[in-house]
């Protein structure tokens, strides 16, 4: 399988249009680096240039923080162009916050004080709460929001979009078909759009994303030339990335390790320490391979996929920090329903851990492979109060593993 490693990678798109004559670049294209394959996301009417991300609000509730921060990269990557019209669009669920409109407070204050405070967003950043505006004539879609949301907005922006376009999902869940077989986001994108979509996934806390320290990300494309397209997008001297073709693993990996999460979330509730902490990881590890693997094998998932940063790195940095990991301490301490503890600990925000992990058990069910997948089923059960949360460290002492 081809990879291009981050090391191998001397010209960035930083790197690219710090060297780039602003006023050249719009008269001729730049097959080298495929910057004219950017419009939309990096488009140009009217002479000016302008970002149109399909990010991080949903349509109805819960917020993708990691939104903000890749507008933030997606800025930062393009901050020297020598324009003061580049513009980035995002689109934002329009609500009240304090009696005003999230997208005024966005755009005044260059701060999404309600989701992500205290992350300065650069003042080229537009919030609009149009949707068909923030897509249109776009050439590449950003997909970050709550999974459960997708369906709907792409059928609400199908009709914004021309033809040639294609998309990169940051979303980290699955999709349920009619017959109850779980899908991939991006399958569901390809069919509602009918347009090629690309995933991107890796250990990328949306706090520490915002502070620009040091991070790895990957991207899988069936198509080399559009993983690197993107990666040409994506990538600053802080934010590395390895461009893999491996879709199923990247996008299974980044949505089963949010279950393996919230078992460590309750493992650090119930008092325990590093090492059971760790057994959670490697079985949770064990059982993502074993579900990938035995669900999605005819796609032929690879296995050095696992050893990228969507693999066990997304896995180990969600099991210490993150939403998910959060909810299952909060499930382990108190007697709260989810939706409430939701509520309380996550600000509006939703843990997609818990959703995937009842679509897994649903589908695990259907097939009577319950005892095959413990930490699944636990956690599951957990999060829906049908069994205590004292009884999950039992379900692993006896996982098929240790038979």
């Amino acid at each position: 399988m081809q990879t291009e490693e981050p090391a191998d990678f001397e010209l960035n798109s930083l790197h690219a249009l710090r060297q780039l004559n602003l006023t050249k670049a719009r008269k001729r294209p730049l097959p080298a680096l495929h910057l004219h394959r950017f419009i939309g996301v990096f488009v140009l009417p009217c002479q000016s240039w302008c970002v149109k991300c399909l990010s991080g609000a949903s349509a109805l509730s819960g917020r993708e923080t990691g939104a903000l921060p890749l507008r933030r990269l997606l800025v930062v990557t393009y901050r020297n162009v020598p324009d003061s019209k580049m513009e980035v669009r995002m689109w934002v669920f329009e609500e009240m916050v304090n009696d005003k409109k999230l997208t005024e407070i966005i755009n005044e204050k260059h701060e999404n004080t309600k989701y992500l405070p205290g992350v300065r967003l650069p003042c080229n950043v537009v919030a609009t709460p149009d949707l068909l505006h923030a897509t249109q004539d776009a050439d590449v879609l950003i997909f970050v929001l709550p999974h459960q949301f997708l369906q709907r907005v792409c059928h609400q922006m199908k009709p914004a979009l021309k033809q040639g376009v294609y998309g990169v999902s940051l979303m980290k869940g699955l999709a349920l078909s009619e017959k109850g077989c779980i899908r991939l986001l991006t399958d569901l994108i390809r069919e509602q759009l009918s347009i090629p979509c690309a995933v991107m996934m890796g250990a990328n806390l949306a706090s520490e994303v915002s502070q620009e320290y040091y991070c790895e990300a990957t991207i899988a494309a069936a198509s080399l030339d559009m993983g690197r397209e993107l990666k040409q997008l994506f990538q600053t001297d802080y934010f590395r990335i390895v461009v893999i073709q491996d879709e199923v693993g990247t996008e299974l990996c980044g949505a089963l390790k949010n279950i393996v999460a919230v078992g460590a979330g309750i493992t650090e509730g119930l008092g325990y320490g590093d090492n059971t902490k760790a057994a959670v990881i490697r079985l949770g590890f064990m059982e993502m391979k074993s579900f990938i693997y035995e669900f999605f094998g005819a796609r032929n998932p690879q296995e050095s996929t696992f050893l990228e940063s969507c693999g066990v790195a997304d896995l180990i940095t969600t099991c210490y920090g993150g939403r998910n990991k959060r909810m299952g301490y909060a499930l382990a301490t108190t007697e709260e329903p989810l939706d409430e503890l939701e509520r309380a600990q996550l600000g509006g925000q939703s843990a997609q851990g818990p959703l995937t992990a009842c679509e897994v058990y649903n589908m695990l069910k259907s097939r009577e492979l319950l005892s095959k997948y413990p930490l699944f089923t636990a956690v599951h059960k957990i999060c829906t109060r049908e069994m205590p949360a004292s009884e999950f460290l039992s379900c692993l002492a006896n996982h098929p593993e240790h038979r």
